[in-house]
């Protein structure tokens, strides 16, 4: 079985690791949540995603037949690609691994990040879903 690797996706993941990593040695540990979501943001738009990155952006929660069941806010959407979610806790949990995978399933995105400020070291996990046919 063959898949097809995007590797624009995975460059764009790298970029926005590295754009974290200095976000967080610089302000560490113990802020807000919408701290971080403000700094990466300023800090991608910085980088030359001045259009495509959104804050707080409506994403529709669909069923399969695309029948609208709701929506949510995805803290980060880079370039209409890549869903990104923050949190600012001691350490990532299960359900905020469930959280992402949910947004993507969702949205029917295949890409997303969840990163979390709020432990002394940054913690970034990498998702993607795709249907193999």
């Amino acid at each position: 079985m063959y898949i097809k690797i995007d590797q624009s996706v995975y460059s764009l993941c790298d970029h926005i690791r590295e754009i974290s990593y200095s976000l967080h040695g610089y302000l560490k540990q113990g802020h807000l949540e919408k701290v971080y979501e403000n700094g990466l943001a300023n800090r991608l738009r910085k980088a030359g995603f001045i259009e495509t990155v959104f804050q707080q952006h409506p994403m529709l929660v669909l069923d399969e037949d695309g029948t609208l069941l709701g929506d949510y806010f995805a803290d980060l959407l880079v370039n209409q690609r890549l869903v990104i979610e923050l949190k600012a806790v001691k350490a990532l949990a299960d359900e905020h691994t469930a959280q992402l995978l949910g947004y993507l399933r969702s949205s029917r995105i295949e890409h997303g990040l969840l990163i979390n400020f709020g432990a002394p070291k940054l913690q970034i996990k990498k998702y993607a879903l795709s249907e193999v046919t």
